[in-house]
C-alpha cells in the first residue's frame, strides 16, 4: 500500500519562503513522476508543478514559474516543492502526487496520477 506525507506548510507572510516535502513508502519512488497541485477553499484542484521519475525535467503552473522549484531525492524516496516570493494567492491545500505509469516524463494532468497525498496548509499573510 502506497504512502505519502506531506510537510513542511504553514503559515508565512507575502514575500516569504517555505519548503514542502512528500516522503513516499510502498512503492518504487524512483520510477514513477511526482506532481504538486493546490486547492483553494471553492476553487478546483490546480497544477504547480511536475518532475519526471529521475530528475532530468520539470514544468510548472504558469501562475508559479520563476517561484517554485519542485525536485526529488530518489534516494530519499522523497519529493520536495521550494516557494520562494509567497503571495496571499498561493494560499491553499497542497497535495503531492505520485503517476499511474512507471517512467513517466511527467503531467499537469490531474487524471495522471493514481496516488495521492492527504495534504498540507499554506497560507500566505498580505
Amino acid at each position: 500500500q502506497v504512502q505519502m506525507v506531506e510537510s513542511g506548510g504553514g503559515l508565512v507572510q507575502a514575500g516569504g519562503s517555505l519548503r514542502l516535502s512528500c516522503a513516499v513508502s510502498g512503492r518504487n519512488f524512483g520510477s514513477y513522476a511526482m506532481a504538486w497541485f493546490r486547492q483553494a477553499p471553492g476553487k478546483e484542484r490546480e497544477f504547480v508543478a511536475t518532475i519526471n521519475w529521475n530528475g532530468y525535467r520539470t514544468s510548472y503552473g504558469d501562475s508559479v514559474k520563476g517561484r517554485f522549484t519542485i525536485s526529488r531525492d530518489n534516494t530519499q524516496n522523497t519529493a520536495y516543492l521550494q516557494m520562494d516570493s509567497l503571495k496571499p494567492e498561493d494560499t491553499g491545500t497542497y497535495y503531492c502526487a505520485a503517476s499511474r505509469k512507471s517512467w513517466d516524463s511527467g503531467s499537469s494532468e490531474r487524471n495522471d496520477f493514481g496516488s495521492w497525498g492527504q495534504g498540507t496548509q499554506v497560507t500566505v499573510s498580505s
